[in-house]
């Protein structure tokens, strides 16, 4: 039996993040996953470059059943502290868009240094290792049986993410968990994922897959909606491309999504403008405003004839035309599922977790950490943030807690 102070199940970005923050406070401690290729989220993110965080990071970035646990871990390790750490390792970075920073070369920069500092904080790796079964004793004590024999460990972090992209090793594994240890769970459902259309309501699409364009999208209400301005793709089953993936995350079942395809103007009035200076057809004046295959799509759906001129067409019925560009509404039938979305929203509710140190109020000395719990970060850098601030958290407090056990 081998024994230790803290066991980590999980070694992506929050599980060796904490492994690593540990072992350098004096802990000893082991880092256990069940594959044999570490951190592959990490590895695939951002085209194979990373995004490893976002300068704009905090907690109105994050979706949560309880919005106010995220505030603490994230105030105290912030996206300049990972560029520190990036900078002691002499990564390199630069900025994309809208204050998403990406490895100037690959991902594995990343997996690099992280497995740099859990050497530096000397952690056993027992990987690939499966556990079978984990239970806490009379003196608190946690036991893991294992296909590699049995490890015990003062405190124990849960890792191990959510159900997102399962061909690179996501299990229901901290949720299973958790629920053995009382804690009830947020319902989860993918996030961050492209939406799909019913066959016969898309048909008319499904010949553009290909065709992106910049728009603003909307769904739900004030309250528990969002917008996003970002690019849109259209594929041969329906929606994805950035602002889909944001809004992905808001969408509920059965609820439209709203489209805003010229959100940069005023698209009745440049209609109506146009009507007075122009004798060509609608379609050939909207071709200079979106993709042409598009137009000519998008105007055959919504019954105008493509030839109509613009300077015939009545100013009711270019009002419409407007209007109808300005919020295109559609309502998806569901989404990609877990196989293309890139998190999990729900998880572990963290109404049983400290904002402090992510230490379970039902059993002291077990830790849930990252993608597992119920805080899903915005497209662009933000859930790897999330995973290395509550990493940072439960690494110290866990370090603290066998320290005074």
């Amino acid at each position: 039996m081998e024994s230790f102070d803290i066991a980590v199940i999980g070694a992506g970005a929050a599980g060796m993040m904490c492994a690593a923050v540990a072992g350098q406070l004096g802990r000893h401690v082991v880092l256990i996953d069940h594959s044999q290729r570490l951190a592959e989220k990490i590895r695939i993110s951002g085209g194979g470059r990373c995004n490893f965080t976002n300068l704009y990071a905090g907690p109105a970035n994050y979706l949560s059943a309880n919005p106010h646990f995220c505030r603490s871990a994230l105030a105290r390790y912030t996206p300049r502290d990972f560029m520190a750490l990036l900078r002691r390792h002499h990564v390199t970075w630069h900025e994309k868009h809208k204050g998403q920073l990406f490895c100037n070369e690959s991902s594995d920069a990343v997996i690099n240094v992280l497995k740099s500092e859990c050497d530096a904080g000397r952690v056993a790796w027992r990987t690939p290792l499966s556990v079978e079964q984990v239970r806490q004793d009379a003196e608190g004590r946690f036991m893991l049986d294992t296909n590699g024999g049995p490890i015990t460990a003062r405190a124990l972090v849960i890792a191990t993410g959510g159900l997102s992209i399962p061909k690179i090793g996501a299990t229901d594994f901290a949720f299973r968990l958790a629920k053995q240890f009382g804690h009830k769970l947020i319902d989860t459902r993918p996030a961050l994922v492209p939406l799909t259309f019913a066959a016969a309501d898309w048909a008319p699409f499904a010949a553009l897959s290909g065709v992106s364009l910049e728009v603003r999208l909307a769904t739900g209400n004030k309250k528990t909606g969002a917008q996003f301005e970002e690019d849109l793709l259209l594929t041969h089953r329906g929606l994805s491309g950035p602002g889909v993936l944001q809004i992905s995350s808001y969408w509920q079942p059965g609820e439209p999504i709203h489209i805003n395809l010229l959100p940069n103007q005023d698209a009745v009035a440049a209609l109506l403008e146009a009507k007075s200076g122009t004798r060509r057809q609608i379609a050939n004046l909207l071709s200079e405003w979106v993709p042409q295959r598009l137009a000519h799509v998008w105007l055959e759906t919504h019954q105008i004839p493509a030839e109509a001129r613009v300077a015939d067409l009545p100013d009711k019925a270019l009002r419409r035309i407007g209007e109808a560009l300005s919020r295109w509404t559609l309502t998806p039938n569901g989404t990609e599922g877990y196989r293309k979305a890139e998190v999990t929203r729900g998880g572990v509710d963290t109404r049983d977790l400290s904002s402090t140190t992510m230490m379970s109020a039902r059993a002291p000395g077990l830790y849930f950490i990252g993608e597992a719990v119920d805080v899903t970060g915005w497209l662009g850098g933000y859930n790897f943030q999330w995973a290395w601030a509550s990493g940072v958290a439960a690494g110290q407090a866990a370090a603290e807690y066998v320290r005074g056990a």
